[in-house]
């Protein structure tokens, strides 16, 4: 809501808060809707400022209010401003395979993480970011980047850490940029040719960053093997557990993070209960699970309080978090009972307001 001088006051306008006579008689209640009338009214009361209604007060769901809050307009204007220069700045180190730009990248970093108070404030504020095709793959790593910031807080890095983490997301999946973009964000299965090609990224990446001068080996090492995987799964080179480099683990936490909470042509932004399903399907084999278990906690503890819409459309808020099924909360109905969706797997949680 916001003050207005009476004399800005315009018909449709919705009075926030009662408005009360110099002599204290209500006159004109919250929730009326400005007209001719109450123009008049307040004018013969010699009301000088009334309390209106925004957009944000019609908002329905946290994600709403976030998109329609002034620090996140704030935010998207500093990162729409920044993207061009970033991709700028990565373009041309394919092009020329020289890189001297660190600082830059730094600046970069800095203005648009400014922008957001805490680090559950820029998670709010990336995930209701819209890219646009033609930067896509700069956004990815972008967005990584600043999620860097916040993971590796939540991680207990050092300050050093942290900073060369986001360095390392900044470069890991700059292989991509010598791969076609219909190839990249293909909205149908690939075929396993295409498959293949993908997966070379890795190697690419790792062609571009192994001679640079200011490029670190820990950066060099996360753009190779941010696709392994603890078990032996990944690629390109399958290693298993310890022969991972530590950088490389927490950029694949990252990796997958910012691709499912990012929005795709073919799909939706998963909601953070989702998320953190996902990561559990897969259980611990993948992804360290010193690694990944801080971080699906942190997220699901952000969701304290949050309503959700459940699967059969009943509507609960998040009460408490089940430490051993991160994705499926404790929940407190209207009525003050609880349901527990770790004994519920017939419900989902399909929105978080």
């Amino acid at each position: 809501m916001k003050d207005v001088a009476r004399m800005t006051l315009e018909e449709g306008m919705i009075i926030g808060e009662d408005i009360y006579s110099y002599q204290n008689e209500l006159i004109v209640p919250k929730d009326t809707v400005v007209d001719k009338k109450v123009l008049k009214k307040l004018e013969r009361h010699s009301i000088i400022c009334v309390t209106v209604k925004e957009d944000i007060d019609f908002a329905t769901t946290h994600f709403e209010k976030v998109r329609l809050s002034k620090e996140f307009q704030t935010f998207q204007l500093t990162y729409n401003n920044c993207m061009p220069i970033y991709a700028k700045l990565m373009n041309r180190f394919v092009e020329t395979g020289v890189w001297k730009s660190t600082s830059q990248l730094q600046d970069i970093y800095l203005k648009i993480a400014a922008c957001a108070k805490t680090g559950e404030s820029l998670l709010d504020f990336l995930y209701n970011m819209l890219p646009r095709e033609e930067t896509m793959t700069h956004a990815h790593c972008l967005n990584s980047a600043l999620l860097a910031g916040v993971f590796g807080t939540w991680w207990g890095l050092s300050q050093e850490e942290v900073l060369l983490l986001i360095q390392c997301a900044f470069f890991y999946d700059i292989g991509k940029l010598k791969l076609p973009q219909e190839l990249l964000w293909k909205s149908e299965k690939l075929t396993d040719l295409e498959y293949t090609k993908l997966k070379t990224h890795t190697m690419l990446g790792f062609d571009l960053l192994k001679d640079q001068p200011e490029i670190n080996e820990n950066v060099i090492k996360a753009t190779l093997q941010h696709h392994e995987r603890c078990d032996g799964s990944g690629y390109p080179s399958k290693l298993k557990g310890d022969k991972i480099d530590v950088f490389a683990k927490y950029i694949a936490v990252i990796d997958a993070y910012e691709a499912m909470t990012s929005a795709r042509t073919y799909r939706q932004p998963l909601h953070p209960f989702q998320v953190i399903e996902n990561f559990e399907r897969e259980g611990y084999e993948k992804y360290e699970k010193a690694i990944l278990q801080p971080i699906l906690y942190h997220i699901a503890a952000t969701q304290l309080g949050f309503m959700v819409r459940l699967s059969n459309d009943e509507e609960a808020s998040v009460y408490t978090i089940n430490k051993d099924n991160l994705a499926r909360p404790l929940l407190k109905r209207k009525d003050g009972k609880l349901v527990d969706l770790s004994s519920k797997p017939e419900l989902t949680i399909t929105a978080i307001f």
